[in-house]
């Protein structure tokens, strides 16, 4: 079983591709083993682990916790997902960029995205699921989210790709701009 990078992005996002065994029977795939991961320099240790499900058209985003500082690896288990960070690290030479990768069942992806990053997702496919293992507990006090639809990011959606308009949570939609996030004391969370 292994591992290997396919990409990294902004010096910290890594793509990852895992070894898959397929015979007879269906597939398998070791989808986190702690040494392997040390060795490709992602020393984090992960204490909580979410699952997702989501409706075609779903847009979960653009979250980010800034205490404790949460890391996720990501990685969807059935349908596919436009995934998409944002840099909100302060001081960084790509603070306000954006990155988009899609993940698929199909293709055996993982993302590692470490804090300082807002993350979010499309749902490509009805019945999406994305489980994500994260360096932190999540904490409702110390957790916040860019606009998916911030006016200066001029994020792009894959939204001609679907038969829907986007379905977002109220909390999402009211979320703020990257603008506004960096006016916060908290945003000193995350620097480059």
């Amino acid at each position: 079983m292994g591992f290997s990078i396919i990409e990294t992005y902004f010096d910290a996002i890594i793509l990852i591709q895992a070894d898959v065994y397929e015979d007879e029977r269906g597939i398998f795939m070791e989808s986190y083993q702690r040494e392997a991961f040390r060795a490709l320099g992602i020393h984090e240790e992960f204490v909580q682990e979410n699952h997702s499900i989501s409706a075609l058209g779903v847009i979960r985003g653009m979250h980010f916790q800034w205490d404790k500082p949460m890391g996720k690896l990501l990685c969807v288990t059935s349908g596919r997902a436009h995934v998409k960070e944002i840099d909100i690290r302060k001081n960084s030479p790509t603070l306000g960029q954006s990155m988009h990768v899609e993940l698929r069942a199909s293709e055996p992806h993982l993302l590692w995205v470490p804090p300082g990053f807002a993350n979010g997702f499309m749902s490509m496919e009805h019945g999406t699921e994305m489980v994500y293992k994260c360096s932190a507990i999540y904490n409702p006090r110390a957790e916040s989210g860019i606009a998916w639809n911030d006016p200066a990011l001029a994020l792009e959606w894959p939204v001609h790709e679907i038969d829907t308009e986007p379905i977002l949570s109220s909390k999402d939609m009211q979320a703020q701009t990257l603008e506004e996030w960096l006016q916060r004391p908290e945003s000193s969370a995350f620097m480059a």
